[in-house]
């Protein structure tokens, strides 16, 4: 998860905007004057499948966490 994070704070500091309001965008057709961009256009399809990526993510993390108590999630390492 904390790659992903990283992936799509590099877009959000590039852009200006974060994540879920550029997919709330690209989603309502507010950013089709870019398609005429190369770079704009490559950098949102990457920029969308990494925050479409973090949601499953996400999404997964928390059906994990709702049906096993936290202490039984935790990967907790021995201290040598």
């Amino acid at each position: 998860m904390k790659l992903i994070e990283r992936r799509l704070t590099l877009y959000e500091e590039k852009y200006g905007v974060l994540s879920e309001d550029f997919y709330k965008g690209l989603m309502a057709g507010e950013l089709e004057e870019y398609d005429a961009y190369d770079e704009t256009r490559a950098d949102f399809s990457r920029w969308k499948g990494i925050y479409e990526t973090a949601i499953r993510r996400r999404d997964a993390y928390k059906k994990q966490i709702q049906k096993r108590k936290l202490s039984e999630s935790m990967r907790i390492q021995p201290a040598y």
